[in-house]
């Protein structure tokens, strides 16, 4: 194989692997979370877990909110206890959460803080500033407003 050749190889191969190193990982149902579905957008990450009562409560919320047409906003959910594969698609399943629910933890690629308490959310900008921190129980029609007034501020 001549140098030329196997210069050209090794720049397709490193282009590759380091564009997968931008993924997201998987979701709850193992498929494969790219970067290019969820750059520039608005998202909302919300910790959950299984024992928290409030966490429960809110998922319907968060779940409409995902299919509301005006709210241009992806929803994410991230096991706060760090469950992974088969568990986390059981407990997802089990708490009737039909929005992305994220098996690696977004904290230090987003510079998110450890919050103490469930539930928390946390709203990311489109250029992956964070925007907001709410801790407790949010509902859809919340959350709206908190995503106008955000992309209302500069």
């Amino acid at each position: 194989m001549s140098v030329r050749l196997r210069l050209i190889l090794a720049i397709i191969i490193g282009l590759l692997v380091s564009g997968c190193s931008d993924d997201w990982g998987v979701d709850q149902h193992a498929r494969k979370v790219t970067a290019g579905e969820l750059e520039g957008q608005w998202l909302l990450i919300n910790y959950w877990a299984e024992w928290c009562g409030p966490c429960r409560k809110e998922i319907p919320e968060l779940n409409r909110l995902a299919q509301h047409p005006q709210a241009a906003v992806q929803v994410l959910g991230v096991n706060y206890d760090g469950v992974q594969g088969e568990a986390l698609a059981r407990q997802s399943q089990a708490l009737g959460i039909e929005f992305r629910v994220l098996a690696e933890d977004p904290a230090e690629r987003l510079q998110l803080p450890r919050s103490q308490a469930l539930p928390v959310t946390f709203i990311v900008d489109p250029q992956g500033r964070l925007r907001k921190q709410l801790v407790g129980e949010q509902t859809e029609q919340g959350l709206l407003g908190v995503l106008a007034e955000l992309r209302e501020q500069p």
